[in-house]
């Protein structure tokens, strides 16, 4: 339920509010109290990530420059109703701060020790509290994001004119992700428009392309969260398995993981679920969940939890039944080795499109063996698009951490800490079934990729035991 926000100082009775035997001054303390208790649905965060990741960015800054991030606007549905708030990745990967209102400004060559990092956030007060929850208090935004300078968001442009006096360059925080498509006009887009008009003289630079190579590297303390994000999406996972059966809904296996992911403390999905059964897994993005689970039904399921903004993404296919058929446990198994063969590639070093090809090599193989290709169809296919292509048409991986899709630098060797899911899938809509598989693994120094989701049952019989337990 959503109500209309209005500052209780428009009552002509404030200060006299009093509801049942509480008065304003005790429904402040309980709201405080509230939102202390929702502030730690994720356990405290160490900001020392954040106080790194902002060292790492301004060590590859240009002299005498400073660069500026917002967070994202609240956008409107209808009426007065608003879409949950997202904050921005980026300010969120720089400084912990998940509010909207802020503005993070890093400025190490600042003349004045005390603006080399800024943080304004919106003033708060009591009145706030109450009608839209407690934010953050200064002391409370240094805490959590260890930057020292914290100011109200009204005292932006007096500071920011008088550090752009003193800086030549400015850096703009643009999204340049390969996937992004953007229509609407958002904060940062608006900024930029803004600080080009007033100060045309500056010279600009661009945050995305240190932001790309330092968000697709992860610090340990995000790869911990991550973790956190999988071992709930597991926990979700075992539930479901229990649950399905031929006649279910599948909005009611989508139900299943959310309750199972909100009392792990993940607030949400970490994307728009699919939970396909039958023919419905042979849509690549059905999201429209609606459908009644027929018996003999095979049921995709790409879901993943978030936890402190991070994603896991996860894919499991299962029989509704509880018991795959002999033709349905040929092609899950050589999907599976696909993935399996597919995280072994990834290593550093390995190369975007070359990973790619070898996948191809292994999944043409599986399918050679299913009987779905013929040697004339792997000699006479086209090199733009090969025959495996009819079967598995989508790519095997993609980076993954602060967003589902995240950040990362196609055309440069991999790393370890890099982070990657692991998704080969085949689609056969003749036969009424698609099957994918997908975990989420940390590119090592040495060796094979760590898997965040080794514990997340995939095995065929390991699947078919627990269902039938």
């Amino acid at each position: 339920m959503v109500f209309k926000k209005r500052k209780i100082t428009e009552s002509p009775i404030y200060g006299k509010i009093i509801l049942g035997s509480l008065t304003v001054a005790s429904i402040f303390s309980i709201f405080g109290e509230i939102q202390k208790q929702i502030s730690m649905k994720y356990q405290p965060i160490d900001a020392q990530l954040y106080v790194k990741n902002r060292a790492n960015f301004m060590a590859q800054m240009k002299s005498k420059s400073l660069a500026v991030f917002n967070s994202n606007d609240i956008y409107p549905i209808s009426a007065d109703s608003t879409m949950p708030f997202e904050q921005a990745r980026d300010i969120l990967y720089l400084s912990g701060v998940d509010q909207e209102e802020s503005i993070l400004v890093l400025f190490p060559d600042a003349p004045d020790p005390k603006h080399k990092e800024i943080l304004f956030v919106r003033e708060t007060n009591e009145h706030i509290a109450v009608w839209e929850g407690e934010k953050l208090t200064k002391e409370r935004a240094t805490k959590v994001s260890g930057v020292k300078t914290v100011l109200w968001l009204s005292e932006f442009d007096k500071v920011f004119y008088e550090i752009m006096t003193q800086a030549d360059t400015i850096y703009f925080n643009t999204n340049e992700h390969y996937r992004a498509n953007v229509d609407t006009e958002t904060r940062e887009a608006r900024f930029i428009k803004t600080t080009k008009e007033k100060f045309p003289a500056h010279s600009w630079a661009k945050s995305n392309p240190i932001l790309q190579r330092l968000r697709s590297v992860k610090n340990p303390i995000e790869i911990d969260l991550m973790q956190t994000a999988c071992t709930i999406t597991e926990k979700g996972f075992r539930r479901v398995l229990s649950f399905i059966k031929p006649g279910v809904w599948e909005y009611e296996i989508e139900a299943e993981f959310l309750h199972e992911f909100l009392r792990n403390r993940s607030k949400k999905f970490a994307y728009t679920p699919i939970i396909a059964s039958g023919n419905n897994a042979n849509v690549l993005h059905y999201i429209e969940n609606n459908q009644q689970v027929k018996d003999g039904d095979l049921i995709l399921m790409d879901v993943g939890a978030e936890y402190a903004n991070y994603s896991s993404d996860m894919t499991r296919t299962v029989p509704a039944n509880g018991r795959f058929t002999e033709r349905q446990l040929a092609v899950y198994e050589a999907v599976n080795r696909v993935k399996d063969e597919a995280t072994k590639l990834l290593v550093p070093g390995t190369m975007w499109k070359e990973y790619h090809v070898e996948v191809g090599k292994i999944m043409t193989s599986e399918l050679l063996g299913l009987g779905l290709l013929d040697k004339s169809d792997v000699q006479n296919e086209d090199p733009e698009w090969p025959a495996y292509k009819k079967y598995f048409m989508h790519g095997t991986s993609h980076h993954i951490g602060l967003d589902t899709h995240d950040y990362g630098i196609l055309w440069e060797p991999m790393q370890a800490g890099n982070v990657f899911t692991v998704e080969p899938g085949i689609y056969l809509p003749d036969e009424n079934f698609g099957i994918r598989l997908e975990d989420d693994v940390v590119i090592q120094e040495r060796g094979e990729p760590l898997n965040l989701m080794k514990n997340i049952p995939i095995e065929a019989d390991e699947i078919e035991d627990l269902m039938n337990s």
